[in-house]
């Protein structure tokens, strides 16, 4: 039987995952099946996110981790700095969180857009248009604009791999105490 969505578990997808998160100065635990996963909003499978960390075990969904690591990304600097469990936020920020995972899945080998859309839509995302990839292409412009006035993707959709507030691009999210 197939894995309805992708996860953590696959080693390509963990290693993707790391690389592209070392990039934002955000760091990633694997915990081992069945552990506890700190700083889950959601409870287990879902991602945790403490401080400038995402936690995540071989069942998280990619997704998740994808979209808990937006989160960091996408708050203000005084928020990151007592990160713990809840990302809080506005609509506008969790609307820019689910386009930038989008995004981000294309710089994950063997995942990309498409899929991942097709796994947010599995795991029953929300949008107003149904599916994730009609919101994404026709209804998003406020996501797209929350990320470029924030300097988190250029004018061509790309990401920057900067956090909000960063200038840096290299620990771009380390927070100082």
């Amino acid at each position: 039987m197939t894995t309805p969505v992708l996860e953590c578990s696959d080693p390509a997808i963990e290693a993707g995952l790391r690389a592209l998160l070392t990039r934002y100065g955000l760091q990633l635990v694997m915990h081992p099946a069945g552990a506890t996963l700190p700083g889950t909003w959601w409870g287990e499978p879902e991602a945790g996110i403490i401080g400038q960390t995402v936690h995540v075990r071989p069942d998280t969904p990619l997704h998740s981790a994808l979209h808990e690591a937006g989160h960091v990304i996408c708050m203000d600097p005084a928020r990151r700095t007592c990160l713990h469990t809840n990302a809080g936020g506005d609509d506008l920020e969790e609307c820019g969180v689910c386009y930038l995972q989008i995004l981000l899945a294309d710089t994950l080998p063997g995942v990309g857009q498409t899929r991942l859309m097709q796994d947010m839509d599995t795991w029953g995302y929300s949008f107003r248009l149904g599916r994730t990839a009609a919101w994404f292409r026709e209804d998003a412009a406020d996501a797209r604009d929350f990320l470029r006035a924030h300097g988190l993707i250029d004018a061509h959709d790309r990401p920057r791999f900067l956090c909000r507030g960063a200038t840096t691009p290299a620990g771009a999210c380390q927070t100082e105490v």
